[in-house]
């Protein structure tokens, strides 16, 4: 099992997830929602298209734009469609489950 870790809290878990240029995109239904907020941020990747960001919020302590996803990512991406990928001190750990 793979989990996102912030703040000593497992923000995410999931058996396997998408990687791409490094970051793992854990699927969408892997969040715990109640460390997600919206950001009004934006960024655009020229091959993924527009990202959008999440703040995470871990005991009192947020974590601004520590998450991002591709809500409509361009046909190249099409692999991390309902995925979301971290940074800023979040840290990805364990392995993932064998395929069957």
């Amino acid at each position: 099992m793979l989990r996102a870790v912030w703040n000593g809290a497992v923000i995410a878990e999931a058996p396997r997830t998408v990687i791409v240029e490094g970051n793992h995109y854990f699927p969408s239904e892997a969040l715990h929602r109640q460390y997600f907020r919206e950001s009004r941020s934006r960024s655009l990747c020229p091959w993924k298209g527009l990202a959008r960001y999440y703040d995470v919020t871990v005991g009192g302590r947020t974590n601004p734009k520590a998450a991002w996803y591709y809500p409509h990512p361009s046909p190249l991406a099409r692999r991390i469609k309902n995925h979301v990928a971290f940074w800023q001190g979040v840290t990805v750990e364990g392995e993932p489950e064998p395929s069957r």
